[in-house]
């Protein structure tokens, strides 16, 4: 199987993390030999974030329950990921709206989860949560949760071993 060119590389690296340093850094250490050598790396270059990344990274990725605005692999990635929430259910989408409106006050960004394997309760319950946090202990969380979505979203788009070896 053929490796990716370095753009195809960067282009999927960009998608599972925003953040032009860190894509740099990954992208410096290839070739990998598993996708769970790329994640391990992956993880070292995003720990930590800074304010300015942590801003970076979140602006690629859509209200929880919103549809991304933008297109490409990361939004299609944004849709696969909230659409295992399960069925709408008109009561928790307003929690959920009301407490990203009420968050987005409160941190200034847009709330981020890592929505896969979550219900649409767990999430509410999850904002409900964070709200109480303190900033500095939500941009931890919300750095942590990046990470989350990192890794998995370096598994999807690794899955086909180019890239990587």
């Amino acid at each position: 199987m053929p490796d990716l060119s370095d753009a195809e590389l960067r282009d999927r690296l960009t998608a599972a993390l925003g953040i032009v340093r860190w894509v740099d850094a990954v992208a410096a250490h290839a070739p990998y030999a598993s996708v769970e050598q790329l994640q391990r790396i992956g993880r070292d270059e995003a720990t930590p974030l800074s304010a300015a990344e942590l801003d970076e990274a979140v602006s690629h990725h859509p209200r929880i329950g919103e549809k991304a605005q933008q297109t490409g692999t990361s939004a299609t990635l944004s849709a696969g990921e909230q659409g295992g929430l399960g069925d709408a259910d008109a009561r928790i989408d307003a929690d959920i709206a009301a407490g990203n409106a009420a968050y987005e006050e409160r941190f200034g960004r847009v709330f981020l989860i890592r929505a896969a394997g979550r219900s649409r309760a767990e999430v509410l319950a999850e904002l409900t949560r964070r709200l109480e946090s303190s900033p500095q202990a939500e941009s931890d969380e919300a750095a942590e949760q990046l990470r989350q979505i990192m890794e998995l979203r370096l598994a999807t788009l690794f899955a086909d071993g180019k890239g990587i070896s």
